[in-house]
C-alpha cells in the first residue's frame, strides 16, 4: 500500500502544478493553442491580490508569448517542467524582462482559468507567487494537447516590470 500512496501523491502533484521528470523523453504531441480571455484572468488574479491587501497586476503581451511558449513546450512533451523550453531565467530575458521579480506557475489538467485559478491557491508555492507584493504585469497561456495524459497545459508568468 505504501508504494500505492506514493504513486497517488506523486499522480496529485503533478496535475497541481510544478511536477514533472526532465528525463523523460519529450514525445512531441501534436497541440493546439487555446485562444484565453487573459483580461478576465488578470483580473480575477487582481482581486485574489486586492482580497489579500496587495495591488492589481496587468497583461503584458511578451508576457503571454514567454507564458504561450513554454505551455506548449510542455504540452509537445507531455509532461510539465519549468525546464523544457529552457530555464526560468533564459526564458524571461528573452520576453524582454529584467526585473528583480518574476516567477511561474504551471500546471495541467485543469480545463478552465477558473479551475486552475483554484488550484494554484491551494498549492503554498504557486499561492506565493501570485501573492509576491512586487508582481505587477502577467502573462497566461493555455495549450491543449489531446493525446497526452493531461489534455491541457496552462503556463502564468509572473513580473515586476
Amino acid at each position: 500500500m505504501p508504494v500505492l500512496a506514493a504513486a497517488l501523491v506523486a499522480g496529485a502533484l503533478a496535475l497541481a502544478g510544478c511536477s514533472g521528470s526532465a528525463i523523460l523523453p519529450a514525445p512531441d504531441l501534436p497541440t493546439t493553442p487555446v485562444i484565453l480571455d487573459e483580461t478576465a484572468a488578470a483580473a480575477a488574479i487582481s482581486r485574489y491580490r486586492a482580497s489579500r491587501g496587495l495591488g492589481p497586476v496587468v497583461v503584458d503581451s511578451s508576457l503571454i508569448r514567454a507564458a504561450s511558449l513554454q505551455a506548449e513546450a510542455n504540452a509537445r512533451a507531455g509532461y510539465l517542467s519549468h525546464e523544457v523550453g529552457g530555464t526560468f531565467d533564459a526564458r524571461i530575458k528573452r520576453a524582454g524582462f529584467g526585473g528583480r521579480y518574476a516567477a511561474e506557475n504551471l500546471s495541467a489538467g485543469s480545463a478552465t482559468f477558473d479551475e486552475v485559478l483554484k488550484r494554484w491557491k491551494v498549492s503554498p508555492e504557486h499561492n506565493r507567487n501570485m501573492l509576491m507584493p512586487q508582481v505587477k504585469r502577467v502573462g497566461i497561456a493555455r495549450v491543449d494537447a489531446p493525446g497526452s495524459r493531461y489534455k491541457r497545459f496552462w503556463a502564468l508568468i509572473l513580473s515586476d516590470g
